[in-house]
């Protein structure tokens, strides 16, 4: 099985200002065919350094592929990098120089003298077309193993992927096919879901399984390997089938779905309404749901009633219930999704009420203390909750807590 190892150039990688998301494209794009990456190296703007992590990267892999630095400026200095490993030179190519003048004609601009270079490819390599930018790419070979440049731009970068450097690596005869599943899972930790699933979970495994977690979802990737597609997808979806018997209610929805999708589907499916109050988050679940395209057929209203007068005023909140027990209190979170549902004519009301934090918690209610009201027709639902990170993961894990809970409900 053929291996991949990707370089990540520029130094806006390393100071924090651009997060490599071109990387984990790739990955999953090569994975996709059957070739799994085995190191990702990232680079600043150097000559020589570039060149050093191409040298580590063909250790690694039979497949390089390098993103970034492909540009007309000074500091773009990937094909430079490709001739000194390749000990080549950099030829400039009339046909390249060609289209890139054409990439400007047509919108009635002059090419800038700069741009030369980016119609030079070292002598041996060829050139990988971009239809979208005014940087090719490169493609060349050293000691068996492949070697593909690429522009540090997403847009321009994932085209070339498709068109270009996926179709030549098919070509090279891929024994094997990967289909990639996911089972999103919410209301436990992964230990307890790890626990449940047992020796699912082994290394070694075929279809294997991965686990990754955000804000308190569980993502079990399914990875199914076969000697064709079709195979790989039955196995991968036997799978699946699989870890949504074992684990029943904790499992929401699969791939890409989102808590808010998976909600939003089933209130639209059986013709009821949602109303939402919110304190601590803000408004953050009432945008979770309005993300969805449709979200008119379900979403009424929502409040953000942040101080206690907005929840007197606003929603008609006792003050004496606030005055008793705190607008942090089980009692406030019920109160709240009652009115909200009372007032919007809706089936069904999400309210939340929290300490978000950094500040403002105390010894007997401390950041992270979370109440959730969820309303309808035949009672109120409420939860305590203590969530531990920043205010961002504290906010966004009781978000999605409460459309867990109205999900549930949903389901009887």
């Amino acid at each position: 099985m053929a291996k991949a190892s990707i370089v990540s150039i520029g130094n806006e990688l390393l100071n924090g200002h651009t997060t490599d998301t071109n990387a984990t494209y790739i990955c999953r794009q090569l994975l996709s065919i059957g070739v799994p990456v085995v190191s990702v190296y990232a680079v600043g703007d150097d000559i020589s350094k570039i060149a050093e992590a191409l040298k580590r990267a063909a250790a690694d892999g039979d497949i390089v592929i390098a993103t970034g630095g492909l540009g007309p400026t000074d500091d773009d200095l990937t094909r430079q990098a490709f001739a000194e490993l390749l000990s080549a030179k950099l030829c400039l190519d009339e046909k390249l120089l060609d289209g890139i003048r054409g990439f400007f004609e047509k919108r009635n601009l002059p090419m800038p003298e700069r741009n030369k270079i980016q119609a030079c490819i070292p002598d041996g390599a060829e050139a990988i077309e971009n239809p979208s930018g005014t940087a090719p790419g490169i493609l060349a070979k050293m000691k068996g193993r492949t070697l593909f440049a690429l522009p540090g731009v997403p847009a321009e970068m994932k085209a070339m992927v498709e068109n270009s450097v996926l179709p030549y690596l098919r070509k090279q005869g891929s024994s094997e096919w990967t289909v990639i599943k996911k089972v999103k899972c919410f209301g436990a930790g992964e230990s307890a879901i790890a626990e449940k699933l047992g020796d699912l979970m082994r290394r070694g495994r075929n279809p294997l399984i991965n686990c990754t977690v955000d804000t308190g979802v569980i993502s079990l990737h399914v990875i199914a390997t076969a000697k064709d597609k079709q195979q790989a997808e039955v196995m991968a979806q036997r799978e699946s089938k699989r870890l949504r018997t074992i684990l029943g209610e904790l499992v929401y929805g699969e791939d890409e779905q989102t808590m808010a999708e998976v909600v939003g589907r089933e209130l639209a499916g059986q013709r009821k309404t949602l109303a939402t109050a919110e304190s601590c988050t803000g408004g953050l679940v009432a945008k979770l749901i309005t993300d969805i395209p449709g979200s008119s057929d379900y979403f009424t209203q929502g409040w953000v009633t942040y101080s206690n007068k907005a929840k007197v005023e606003q929603l008609g909140v006792s003050q004496k219930l606030i005055d008793k027990y705190g607008a942090v209190s089980e009692q406030v979170a019920a109160a709240m999704a009652m009115a909200a549902k009372r007032i919007a004519g809706s089936d069904f009301a999400i309210a939340i009420t929290g300490i978000a934090g950094p500040g403002g918690g105390i010894e007997r209610k401390p950041v992270g203390l979370v109440y959730i009201g969820v309303s309808s027709d035949n009672d109120c639902q409420t939860e305590r909750l203590m969530l531990s990170g920043s205010r961002e993961m504290i906010r966004m894990r009781a978000a999605v807590s409460a459309l867990n809970m109205l999900r549930l409900k949903l389901k009887g």
